[in-house]
Parts: structure tokens; sequence; C-alpha cells
């Protein structure tokens, strides 16, 4: 059920269900809609995505975005497309893909280093 997932939400961020429906101009009957099963349309759904910090996706599906292990993130355009880019890779090709990142930073701060 949405709400169950959006009550879970809301207690990762710190705030209460009705708090974070106030900070997106959502009102308390939208809520309760959510307590009785429904689920939000797609301007809502951008709202919360951009509050909690998430694709709309996981939304919908009730799923977490993170492993525990993992720090929660915000997604920004260029995180968001490069999840959207590369989701579909190979566990392989992933691992490849974060090992290249770990350069380019490193990289980057040996360059920040010597000037």
């Amino acid at each position: 059920m949405f709400y169950d997932y959006f009550s879970r939400l809301c207690a990762r961020k710190g705030v209460s269900t009705s708090r974070a429906a106030e900070d997106i101009n959502l009102s308390r009957s939208t809520v309760s809609k959510w307590k009785n099963g429904s689920t939000p349309s797609g301007s809502t759904l951008q709202k919360l995505s951009e509050y909690f910090g998430i694709p709309a996706d996981y939304l919908l599906r009730g799923e977490e975005p993170f492993t525990e292990t993992q720090p929660d993130l915000t997604f920004n355009d260029f995180t968001y497309a490069l999840h959207n880019e590369t989701k579909e890779l190979s566990p392989e090709n992933k691992q490849r893909l974060l090992e290249f990142a770990r350069l380019f930073r490193a990289e980057q701060e040996k360059e920040t280093k010597e000037k």
C-alpha cells in the first residue's frame, strides 16, 4: 500500500506524514485517500520524488532505492540520468563503471592538490 511506503519515507526524513504533505502543499484528505488504498497522481508523484530525493518510479513500486549500507543520495538530474543509463548493465559492467568513477575522482583530487 502506498501510504505505508510514504510513511516509511517520512520517518526516514524525520517528518510526520502530515508535515510532509504540508511541505509540498498537499491536503490532509489526499493523505487520507492514500491510507484507504489510493495512489498519488502523476503531478503529486513528481512533488514527492523531489521532496524525498528519489525517482518517481520507486515511489510507485514502493521499492527502496538504496540498501542499508548505501547512504541516501539526492537524485539530481545527472544522477537520475546516470541511473537510467546504467540500470540494465551487467553487474560486472556496473563494477567497472564504479571503478572508473573512483579513478576520475582520484585524478581530480590530485589535480586540486597540485594547484
